[in-house]
């Protein structure tokens, strides 16, 4: 019996783990659509929960029940890592997408402040709160799983489909507002149309539970459990402990470090540009809309290659070409975006963006993921992600508005570029994690 639990899983075939990769990328997109929906109708429902006033008030409003989300991604990041880490991918992968499902539907129902008054903005924080908790969760569960389940030939490829499926969340997410945009008039959507796509998650949620629970679970959890089930020494050191991760402190920095940059000019590029097109630039929301998809669209589509790219040449070179395009052209590439005059020069200028952008996006995940071993690795990638992550992505929006508020924008640019400069210096010293990868140990 006991050589029947020690032995290897069976070798995986390639269908095999595309299909995993498929069941688990799908259940990635919804969770990632229905975090980003919020962003796509803020300037929708923002009049909805908080008293009147003028459209930047109300969206810095929105922008901090966005950046309480994040403040629950740190515990989202510890409590499912853990979960991971003991009990499987699987199951957390499960669990998370359970609590977007909720948090997408309050939403969807709570009256407005004029019905409920002050419970309203009450209860959209409880919503966010859930999804928070959530995402949180989510990235590092999902990081680890799609890098465990592809081969060590074409992991950076495999794993890059985290961000092809987040970037596709937030493309939903706008093709729903576009079509919306283009059925209902502007006074339904304010009044009632930015429900619908909280709806809509909530049911996609249910089916992205149906397609996660029948996700296989990695071969890597698998062998740790068989192993744990035979050693003693392996056993008494329970998987997803907060101390064990201690044991790894140059890699919990190296996530801090090497998210900082990524995460502040992620958030820059998307979510807030399509604010920053109709509050700076000038654009209508149609406009914005517009932009941001097809922005979003070319960034999908460079995901896998700059993924494919990093299995050839190793991570390193892909994030440093990250961090000094990002170091260098942040300021340039925002200045004239707030200048710009047309669609196609702002579509331009934010191609440029994504381009650089995916340097960090299409391979942070796998490079996490090889820091550390299996007991530790949900948790260890998880839970200093989502930190960095809540101290800096999401208040992003917020500081770039209040930098607005204050005739003071081009300062955030230049903080901007101070995050990304920090990450370089990251990606300069730290050493290639293709080659020194905890993930086959």
């Amino acid at each position: 019996m006991s050589s029947q639990l020690s032995a290897a899983p069976p070798a995986r075939s390639m269908a095999s783990r595309i299909r995993s990769i498929v069941s688990g990328s799908i259940g990635n997109l919804v969770e990632w659509y229905d975090w980003y929906v919020y962003s796509a109708f803020s300037l929708y429902f923002a009049p909805a929960f908080f008293p009147k006033g003028d459209l930047t008030a109300q969206l810095l409003n929105s922008a901090a029940v966005f950046a309480v989300g994040f403040l629950m991604r740190p515990l989202g990041g510890w409590l499912m890592g853990i979960y991971a880490d003991r009990q499987g991918r699987k199951a957390a992968l499960v669990a998370s997408v359970l609590l977007m499902c909720g948090g997408s539907l309050l939403i969807a129902l709570t009256p407005g402040y004029d019905q409920i008054g002050v419970a309203a903005p009450v209860l959209l924080v409880l919503a966010r709160l859930l999804q928070g908790l959530s995402v949180g969760g989510e990235y590092g569960t999902s990081a680890t799983y799609l890098s465990e389940m592809a081969d060590q030939k074409n992991r950076g490829f495999f794993s890059s489909f985290q961000y092809v499926t987040l970037l596709a969340g937030q493309l939903l997410a706008l093709s729903v507002q576009l079509g919306l945009q283009r059925v209902l008039s502007e006074p339904e959507m304010y009044a009632w149309g930015w429900r619908v796509p909280f709806g809509l998650g909530a049911g996609a949620a249910l089916v992205a539970l149906y397609l996660r629970r029948h996700m296989e679970e990695t071969d890597s959890f698998v062998r740790q459990e068989q192993q744990a089930a035979t050693d003693l020494t392996t056993a008494s050191a329970a998987p997803g402990k907060l101390r064990l991760l201690l044991r790894y402190p140059r890699e919990i920095l190296t996530v801090v470090g090497l998210t900082l940059g990524g995460t502040i000019v992620f958030y820059t590029f998307t979510t807030y540009a399509q604010k920053f097109l109709v509050n700076t630039a000038g654009f209508s929301k149609a406009q914005a809309s517009l932009v941001s998809f097809l922005m979003l669209a070319f960034a999908l589509v460079l995901q896998p290659l700059f993924g494919a790219v990093s299995d050839r040449v190793g991570r390193r070179p892909v994030l440093l070409f990250f961090g000094i395009g990002a170091t260098l052209s942040t300021v340039p590439l925002l200045t004239l975006l707030g200048r710009a005059d047309n669609e196609w020069t702002a579509l331009g200028l934010l191609a440029v963006a994504m381009l650089i952008m995916s340097g960090y996006t299409s391979i942070n995940a796998v490079v996490k993921a090889e820091l550390f071993p299996t007991a530790i690795r949900a948790l260890g990638v998880g839970l200093p992600y989502a930190l960095t992550v809540a101290l800096f992505g999401g208040t992003a929006e917020y500081i770039a508005l209040q930098a607005k508020q204050l005739d003071v924008e081009s300062w955030y640019y230049w903080y901007v570029t101070l995050c990304a400069a920090i990450s370089l210096l990251v990606y300069w010293r730290m050493p290639d994690t293709q080659k020194i990868s905890r993930m086959d140990g």
